[in-house]
């Protein structure tokens, strides 16, 4: 969970010539989870986790789907500066989790476009209660892979006889294609 304070906003009244105050501090509890993409990606109809760049109104909305504060004054989100904006792709982009994993030797990665509906189809897959989807979505993702990984089937060692064996076979194809002793 994150949390930004917007700060009070003072304002100068030249009848009482006195300081007023036009917006007081805002508190707002943010949460990056599965809840909150849903959210956006049903309001603009695009996936939200690309590397495509988000325009201000597309941030500033995002930032009103994560938002877990009650009756929000929706004139609030327009005091967001760039400074919490900051704030927020920090805490969109911390993985949330001493968790880690070893990158594939092959380095392929999926290209699939991955949306909400493609989250809920792999906590529905891996029996996840659908409750994890107020989890900050990096942790998700997280527990996702973990259920893959350890749901993969375990790598069949090969013995020490069965190595020899294929490697002899292989040299002895190799001489008599090459017509040699060794």
């Amino acid at each position: 969970m994150l949390q930004i304070t917007l700060p009070v906003i003072e304002g100068w009244d030249e009848e009482k010539e006195e300081f007023v105050i036009l917006a007081k501090e805002q508190k707002l509890t943010l949460e990056h989870s599965l809840v909150s993409l849903s959210k956006w990606e049903m309001k603009w109809h695009k996936p939200f986790l690309t590397k495509e760049s988000k325009t201000i109104e597309e941030t500033l909305d995002y930032i009103r789907c994560m938002t877990l504060t009650q009756n929000v004054n929706p004139e609030v989100y327009n005091r967001i500066q760039n400074e919490h904006i900051d704030q927020v792709n920090k805490y969109i982009e911390d993985s949330m989790t001493a968790t880690w994993f070893r990158e594939d030797e092959r380095g392929t990665r999926n290209r699939e476009t991955i949306t909400s509906e493609v989250i809920y189809y792999w906590m529905i897959a891996l029996n996840i209660p659908v409750n994890f989807e107020k989890w900050h979505l990096n942790r998700l993702l997280t527990l996702i892979r973990v259920c893959n990984e350890n749901n993969k089937p375990k790598k069949k060692k090969t013995g020490g006889r069965e190595f020899l064996s294929r490697r002899r076979a292989l040299n002895n194809a190799r001489k008599k294609k090459l017509n040699t002793k060794g």
